[in-house]
């Protein structure tokens, strides 16, 4: 391979990346790279991580480290690039990262999430959230003190468990005129 189709295809990789993590909500984890990366054989995972790292460097993405989930956002170098040279990316290649972005897209979107936790506040005091969402849509986000660490780790424990139930029996409650009796 020449020089020249080298240079390209690194072009082209990175400007892969770029467009991805441009086309999904950002962060955009690690782990949601390299499974549409692998998955779609774009590229294999070694020249992923390393060109992820040079794109940092060159401060076309910004690299996030937090709750020990590696991320990556776009940054706006990373936008104009891309939109100067989103046309090196080949359209066959480009149909099938489309492809693969609406199926995850749609598969995230009715993915349910079910949350919780708690934290300290003070001895003896605790801040229990609860919440259950579906894609975007919040069905219920609930916050409670509580006065001892084991009840709160109760709770979230049977929260974790029984969502379904919990939330049905809430909204019942809810929904129903108390007696003043």
């Amino acid at each position: 391979m020449g020089s020249i189709e080298s240079s390209r295809e690194l072009a082209e990789n990175k400007l892969i990346l770029l467009y991805i993590i441009h086309n999904l909500e950002s962060p955009v984890t690690n782990l949601l790279i390299t499974k549409i990366i692998l998955e779609n054989k774009l590229m294999n995972y070694i020249f992923l991580q390393q060109y992820l790292d040079e794109l940092c460097e060159g401060k076309f993405l910004t690299k996030i480290d937090s709750d020990e989930k590696l991320s990556y956002s776009i940054s706006s170098a990373g936008k104009q690039s891309l939109e100067y040279f989103t046309s090196l990316i080949p359209a066959g290649i480009k149909a099938r990262i489309d492809e693969a972005l609406n199926k995850y897209k749609k598969s995230k979107k009715n993915e349910i999430n079910i949350q919780s936790d708690f934290v300290a506040v003070k001895e003896n005091e605790y801040i229990v959230s609860l919440k259950i969402c579906e894609g975007n849509f919040t069905y219920i986000d609930l916050k409670m003190s509580v006065g001892s660490r084991n009840d709160a780790k109760k709770i979230c424990d049977n929260w974790a468990q029984n969502s379904e139930k919990l939330y049905s029996k809430i909204l019942s409650v809810l929904t129903n005129t108390v007696d003043d009796n």
